[in-house]
């Protein structure tokens, strides 16, 4: 088990990273893809942790998946990028909704993971 850990993850990194992009082509307005990525990557977060999916399906998508498909730190570099071009209240609904929404998702997730 312990060598096909990192293809768990590797597998699932490459699927979370596939999906990001498509996600981000689809949905063109500033901010709001990555807005999308972070909540909706958050609410299958919460499912993979509630359900028990086991092991590998746990690194496979709670490690792999969501840690490829969210992106946090773009979040982080929009968020100060808005403030420091003066757009401070954008930079504030920015980070509330996101905070918000991700909180959000990963506790219905979470909800959702416990049903099965």
């Amino acid at each position: 088990m312990a060598v096909v850990i990192p293809l768990f993850v590797a597998v699932g990194g490459a699927a979370g990273a596939v999906c990001r992009h498509l996600v981000s082509e689809r949905v063109e307005r500033a901010t709001a893809d990555t807005l999308a990525v972070n909540t909706l990557g958050s609410l299958i977060l919460g499912v993979v942790l509630a359900a028990p999916v086991g092991d590998a399906a746990a690194l496979a998508l709670g490690t792999g998946f969501c840690g490829a498909f969210t992106t946090f730190s773009s979040f982080a570099f929009e968020t100060v990028r808005l403030a420091e071009d003066g757009f401070v209240r954008a930079a504030t609904r920015n980070a509330v909704a996101t905070l918000a929404l991700a909180l959000l998702g990963v506790t219905v997730g979470g909800l959702l993971g416990g049903l099965f």
